[in-house]
């Protein structure tokens, strides 16, 4: 790659880079997965650490059988080699590095677990490894959430040494010599994911809640050096053992179980998308280097295979880059996109029996449909999995109802509010673990229905709701419901999307008629912004992860139900592809470019599904 001269120097001047002049078409620079050296050693589940060309993994599981490890080595970016032994045998530690040669292990389980679990911490200098202090509390199942250098590192999260064991909030610094106790997640956990430094780091997915071993969970949480906050949701939950790697706002994590999988996902700092897959369904937690160069190890089988993500070598353009091509003389910029305007709804599986006004949780390809009715004049308990092609019988519901609220995840749902037979509203709160629906002693504060519901099982917004139409909203914290700002304009049977501290609520009913009002939550108040362009109402019409960017489907207008769909990007709505079918009081979940619409009434009751599908692509505009 050579770059341009004459106009190049004052492109420079307003873009901070020269022309670039290429001899052919550049690639897409985007992130794949190609097989990386083979370890010396079959293992999995070990600690794991430092950058992509100076890393090192030490204990985990071995052949025969799962054997405890103390064992470890080192990698230089091409190859392994062979280091000596920490002092201790030790799966699943939590572990960071400077470098290969600057290492710190600590934690895991020496015995079987969880009550096997030790607080030791050992250093490696490169040639030995020494016991240095221990940590506050012994733990386990932290391998993947440990992160920083061997004078400024931490390790979160796992289970401590109880019977049967507690999944921890814990959350301990290292600063060269001693371990301190810092602020402590939200949502405990063990065997999760994580990336960052000692001041900024994520911690998604694993097994949450107690007692041991827990549930699957995909929700994500951000360290800022002095609180956790809990951010957008990963797509896909199957993330405990997963091995991930990077930085608080660029990281990667990949793999996991059950069952093992090959899906990937990329955090941007503000949402995750699904990039290209691994070649080989693998979990194992042992993950190191960063987003655009990073590793990926073990498997259930205990092998020495692992995988390198990484972005292809030059030429390669990016998102607004300008180029010309020598051959032709042609210059273009490369544009990376998901617009609004490109996406399109398909066909999916249809429920196996029609259900209208009931409640939704998860994604496009890991969904819970559960209660609503299959006709104006019976309501149902029925629940319903979805795993992007075909829906399978659940467990029911506790409280029948309809006109009831859900979100959450497919293995960690929420359902609240709701119509009773043979009338009224109600305050229960029932929470779903992907088999069971429990019902919780925190009730709401005000029986309802109608609600906009936004965030995870842990952390939810209820907005509006009845009749009469109201501008009350409820947060749950996983356990109690509790009045906070209300709306300004009262309504029922509004859309919501995004989470608990950055929500939105659009649509809706007042007394007088169908509204387009739309107003954002920033975790304090609720502002007003731009109206959507086709009014509607229905409650469970919207879906996205933050209130900068949601899609509204469907809806009841008046007269009658509406196909239009319409995406929002923090200041404005668009309209995009109509469904095939027009529905209202249908359920609906996923992102702005990943959704799902399911359900309904068209006014008859139907059980067809449509997924809302946005490419991620690349193209040339400019073209002289």
């Amino acid at each position: 790659m050579t770059y341009g001269s004459g106009n190049s120097g004052d492109y420079k001047k307003l873009k901070g880079q020269m022309i670039q002049v290429l001899d052919t078409d550049p690639v897409v620079y985007a992130g794949t997965w190609a097989s990386g050296p083979a370890m010396n050693t079959a293992r999995g589940v070990a600690g794991s650490g430092g950058p992509s060309t100076s890393s090192i993994v030490a204990g985990g599981y071995q052949p025969p059988g799962n054997t405890y490890s103390a064992s470890s080595e080192t990698f230089n970016g091409s190859a392994w080699t062979a280091a000596p032994s920490m002092n201790e045998t030790s799966t699943e530690p939590g572990c960071f590095a400077t470098s290969s040669e600057a290492a710190i292990a600590a934690g895991g389980y020496t015995t079987a677990s969880p009550a096997g679990t030790r607080a030791t911490a050992e250093e490696f200098d490169g040639s030995s490894w020494t016991e240095v202090g221990d940590m506050n509390e012994g733990r386990s199942s932290c391998s993947g959430t440990s992160w920083g250098t061997t004078t400024a590192g931490a390790i979160a999260a796992g289970v401590d040494g109880g019977s049967p064991g507690t999944n921890e909030t814990l959350l301990e610094y290292w600063n060269g010599s001693a371990w301190s106790e810092q602020g402590d997640l939200n949502l405990g956990r063990r065997d999760a994911g994580g990336a960052g430094t000692q001041t900024a780091a994520i911690v998604g997915a694993g097994m949450s809640g107690s007692p041991y071993p827990g549930t699957i969970t995909s929700n994500t949480e951000t360290w800022n050096g002095s609180a956790w906050t809990e951010v957008a949701e990963m797509n896909n939950a199957q993330r405990a053992f997963g091995g991930s790697f990077g930085t608080s706002t660029a990281a990667i994590f990949a793999g996991g179980q059950p069952p093992e999988t090959t899906d990937t996902e990329s955090w941007d700092g503000t949402s995750w998308t699904e990039v290209n897959n691994m070649s080989t369904a693998r979990s194992g937690g042992m993950g190191f280097g960063l987003s655009t160069d990073g590793y990926a190890y073990g498997d259930n089988n205990i092998s020495t295979a692992g995988e390198r993500f990484s972005f292809p070598s030059t030429p390669v353009v990016q998102e607004g880059q300008l180029w010309i091509k020598t051959a032709t003389g042609t210059s273009s910029v490369m544009k990376g996109y998901q617009a609004a305007g490109t996406g399109a709804f398909a066909s999916g599986g249809a429920i196996p029996a029609v259900k209208s006004a009931h409640g939704f949780a998860g994604t496009q390809t890991a969904g819970v449909a559960f209660a609503g009715a299959t006709s104006t004049t019976n309501k149902v308990a029925t629940s319903y999995e979805y795993n992007g092609t075909a829906w399978s019988n659940a467990e029911d519901v506790n409280t029948t109802r309809d006109l009831c609220a859900g979100a959450g995840t497919q293995t960690a749902a929420i359902l609240f509010g709701g119509t009773l037979p043979p009338g009224g509203h109600s305050t229960a709160t029932e929470i779903y673990d992907g088999t069971d629906w429990t019902t919780s002693p925190g009730s709401l504060n005000t029986a309802r229905s109608r609600i906009g519901p936004l965030g995870t099982s842990t952390a939810t917004l209820a907005v509006a709701g009845t009749p009469p139409a109201t501008s009350s909203v409820e947060s749950w914290n996983g356990t109690a419901w509790t009045e906070i700002a209300e709306i300004n304009t009262a309504r029922m049977n509004g859309g919501a999307a995004g989470i608990q501290t950055a929500g939105l609520f659009f649509g809706g009913e007042t007394p007088s008629a169908v509204q387009s009002i739309t107003e954002k939550w920033d975790g304090t108040a609720w502002t007003e912004v731009g109206d959507m362009n086709t009014a509607r109402q229905s409650s469970g019409q919207g879906a996205g992860t933050t209130n900068t960017a949601a899609i509204a489907i469907g809806g009841e207008v008046s007269p009658g139900f509406t196909a239009n769909a319409e995406t929002y990007n923090g200041s404005s709505w668009t309209e995009v592809a109509n469904l095939s079918t027009a529905r209202g009081y249908h359920g609906c979940g996923g992102s702005q470019v990943l959704a799902i619409a399911t359900g309904g009434r068209t006014p008859t009751y139907v059980a067809n599904t449509e997924e809302w599908t946005v490419p991620f692509a690349t193209k040339t505009i400019g073209t002289d």
